[in-house]
């Protein structure tokens, strides 16, 4: 059996423990989390699991080499520890992507031009011929990550991130990241065992990931290429073998998962892409107005939304966060609604008390993920549970104070 390695699963802040979980469920060992990292080992046949299961995993890392440099000479001397010609060969292609967070050195670019330099010189030396560069489609992808005098040199198992799941063809106004919106579906405690809504759902990637959570259909089973497939070691029927293993657990859903958009374009495009994902069996989509809504079932509903703020659409926030609340609270009750927002300043006016807020961060911009718990009376009656006059029928929910 060949022997495990350590890895390391590159995420989003906020996402660590959702990730750990992930790796545990999987069968991980020696799960310890990081910051934005979770780190962990397994061998070849797990990590291509890792690369087709993880939801909340943006990358896989496969650490080889670890030293010490503070000048550009023992950097240089450093990489060229390596024996490059055991993973590339001089007529291939690779790509060096660096993160430098060191008094030594300042600039990234730098890093990376210094460590092609000394893996190309020795190409030369060894063979009179060298491996050139390729920052599109490269046969081999290289990590350097500095962190004051300490250089890890490691293989970029995944490729392009494992947001890019392989089934989003068409997009609207800044679509949410798809492992953001897996890691803001599993945060909200979304299990499949009940009725799921978006109701903004753009170009529908949290009805995609609901269902697929849903059915444990692995994330990145539509992705057509990995990194790893180019190594020298690939191996393909171990691949299969890992893919067919994972299918074997997809498991049945018997609920319903719905999404509202009131933009007939956007409406298109989410349906284009729930049919490259092969979920259209899974998920209804309606050009409806979310504000002229009613919950539609009497069973309990998992609300999960992106509305749009000032940088994405045109819109008067007061009066939009405020028609989110009066709606929810008059129309939706029995439902746990989430929604996320860059916006902070219009959460003030959506009128509801959340009942959690958890900081995360959206294409850069520091976001509220906030969960509001609609009840079929208020919250103060549903615990007390007084008895209601006779013929008393209403529906609130308790304001923000």
């Amino acid at each position: 059996m060949e022997n495990n390695y350590k890895m390391v699963a590159k995420t989003f802040f906020g996402f660590e423990e959702i990730l750990a979980k992930e790796l545990q469920m999987l069968g991980a060992q020696n799960v310890e989390q990081g910051v934005r990292m979770v780190s962990f080992k397994g061998d070849k046949g797990f990590m291509y699991k890792a690369n087709l299961a993880l939801r909340t995993a943006l990358k896989i890392l496969k650490p080889i080499y670890f030293f010490k440099a503070n000048n550009e000479q023992a950097l240089y001397k450093g990489i060229s520890g390596v024996n490059w010609s055991k993973l590339i060969g001089a007529n291939q292609t690779f790509v060096i992507d660096t993160t430098v967070h060191s008094e030594y050195f300042n600039h990234s670019e730098f890093v990376s031009q210094k460590c092609k330099d000394a893996i190309v010189d020795q190409f030369r030396e060894r063979t009179g011929q060298r491996p050139s560069i390729d920052k599109v489609h490269p046969d081999l992808r290289i990590n350097i990550h500095i962190d004051k005098d300490q250089v890890s040199v490691a293989l970029d198992t995944s490729g392009n991130a494992l947001n890019q799941r392989g089934y989003r063809t068409a997009t609207n106004i800044a679509p949410i990241n798809e492992v953001l919106a897996a890691g803001i579906l599993l945060l909200s405690g979304w299990d499949g065992q009940g009725d799921f809504l978006d109701p903004m759902c753009g170009s529908g990637t949290f009805l995609a990931e609901a269902a697929m959570i849903a059915c444990n259909i692995p994330a990145n089973i539509n992705r057509k290429e990995f990194a790893f497939e180019k190594w020298n070691d690939w191996d393909n029927d171990l691949f299969d073998s890992i893919s067919d293993s994972l299918l074997k657990r997809v498991r049945e859903f018997h609920y319903t998962i719905k999404g509202y958009d009131k933009a007939p374009s956007a409406v298109q495009k989410a349906k284009d892409n729930i049919k490259n994902a092969n979920l259209d069996d899974y998920i209804s989509i309606e050009e409806k107005n979310f504000f002229d809504t009613e919950k539609s079932s009497e069973g309990k509903l998992h609300v999960v939304f992106n509305p749009p703020y000032d940088e994405r659409l045109d819109i008067h926030m007061e009066e939009f966060y405020k028609n989110i609340g009066d709606t929810l609270k008059k129309n939706y009750p029995g439902t746990n609604a989430w929604m996320i927002t860059a916006n902070l300043e219009a959460l003030k006016y959506v009128g509801l008390k959340p009942s959690r807020k958890i900081k995360l961060f959206n294409a850069g911009l520091e976001a509220r993920l906030v969960k509001y718990e609609m009840y079929a009376g208020s919250k103060r009656t549903k615990f007390a549970s007084p008895v209601r006059p006779e013929g008393s029928s209403e529906v609130t929910n308790d304001s923000a104070e």
